[in-house]
């Protein structure tokens, strides 16, 4: 069984679609999500505190700065903007895929687990994400 979800971003950040997830895994298996762009991540955080994706997002901002930040002047491909390289580098750092165990239509998540899609690139962008359960 698959299906695509797309999520709209409106700027760097981490956005939830776990309800989105959730309302759509019938069954028990493997599901898989795989995203399918380069500068644009998925990870499985807490979902409790909003503190703790402002905190990632900054880390990953100090780690990974915009190409315009001179320790940052070695980076080449810089033509499709200052976020676009730093973007793919945080993309190669971070999961672009997914696997969660599905239990009678439930996601094995645990108590303040949440899925989400970490957007790195300045602008907004409509994402695409598969769903595979198997």
């Amino acid at each position: 069984m698959q299906t695509q979800f797309t999520i709209s971003t409106d700027g760097p950040g981490l956005y939830e679609f776990t309800r989105q997830v959730s309302d759509w895994a019938n069954g028990t298996g493997l599901l898989t999500l795989f995203i399918q762009h380069t500068s644009a991540s998925l990870v499985i955080q807490e979902n409790a505190d909003p503190e703790v994706q402002t905190d990632l997002q900054n880390y990953f901002a100090r780690l990974v700065p915009p190409t315009t930040d001179p320790s940052m002047a070695y980076l080449t491909h810089t033509y499709e903007g200052p976020d676009d390289m730093p973007a793919h580098i945080k993309a190669a750092l971070l999961p672009t895929h997914l696997s969660i165990p599905v239990t009678d239509g439930k996601l094995a998540l645990g108590t303040w687990q949440g899925i989400y899609l970490f957007e790195h690139r300045d602008r907004p962008h409509r994402r695409r994400v598969i769903a595979h359960l198997a």
